[in-house]
């Protein structure tokens, strides 16, 4: 299976983007473990996403688009989160790949 292709099967098409639900977001930090390129804690203890300048983004649904050499760590953080907060996206059709909202 190639690296665009998302782990059930799916074929992912274009371009993903992630975004982390802060109001489910338990603060374990898990998503910087694996991907601290895209996430990041901030002082009040809850994760958000990073644009490509390293810039925290911290408005509500902020998105940043998921490096293609990054994309088995943010689907890892995205699974392995205990809120079930992160979720990744096409672009294109906002279809949720991985993620609680994923099929």
């Amino acid at each position: 299976m190639s690296v665009q292709q998302e782990a059930r099967g799916v074929a992912v098409d274009g371009d993903l983007e992630v975004w982390i639900d802060q109001d489910l977001c338990t603060g374990d930090g898990i998503c910087a473990q694996y991907a601290p390129e895209v996430f990041e804690l901030d002082i009040d203890g809850l994760a958000y996403v990073k644009s490509a300048e390293d810039e925290l983004l911290q408005e509500p649904g902020a998105t940043t688009r998921v490096p293609l050499p990054l994309l088995k760590d943010v689907a890892d953080s995205a699974k392995e989160c205990p809120g079930d907060c992160i979720h990744v996206r096409r672009v294109t059709d906002r279809v949720e790949v991985y993620g609680p909202d994923a099929e």
